[in-house]
């Protein structure tokens, strides 16, 4: 049974080695990715205003919100939490923010095609990695903060 155990342990190491490099390079990738599908979409709200004013007034049914309100908060999501979170600068409340978006999406639209509920879990789960485990080491967030965390996590001397 050792041998066995051996093996997984190398085997372990060996994909660490190999995929770790990969995290902040997928990480960003996601990123970019979701921003741009969230930030064409504010793009396409305010190229045409009163048609996404009517489909915000008959076709979405947001709940609770005026669909005035719900048109300029959608709006404002789309255009400014993209680019944060394509610069990796304040990631995981920005993804949040935009799984907010995501979710109230879903739940507006009476009838949605199937592919396009695909698309909105896709995109809900790469936010929701980025909110769990953060932007990755090429962030903005890493540069600024991380640097402060790495230094809170040194073991400090004892002094007599």
């Amino acid at each position: 049974m050792k041998p066995l155990s051996l093996i997984i342990v190398r085997l372990r190491e060996l994909s660490a080695t190999l995929f770790l490099p990969l995290q902040s390079v997928l990480a960003i990738i996601g990123r970019f990715y979701v921003a741009w599908v969230f930030f064409a979409s504010g793009l396409t709200k305010i190229d045409d205003w009163e048609t996404t004013l009517f489909l915000f007034e008959y076709e979405y049914h947001v709940p609770v919100l005026p669909f005035v309100l719900s048109a300029y908060l959608a709006t404002i999501a789309e255009l400014f939490l993209p680019v944060l979170l394509a610069l990796g600068f304040v990631s995981r409340i920005s993804a949040l923010g935009l799984g907010i978006v995501n979710i109230v999406a879903v739940i507006s639209l009476e009838d949605i095609a199937a592919a396009a509920l695909y698309g909105h879990i896709i995109w809900g789960l790469i936010l929701l990695h980025i909110t769990v485990w953060g932007a990755g080491k090429l962030s903005l967030d890493y540069f600024t903060f991380g640097r402060v965390h790495s230094q809170d996590a040194q073991p400090r001397l004892a002094t007599a």
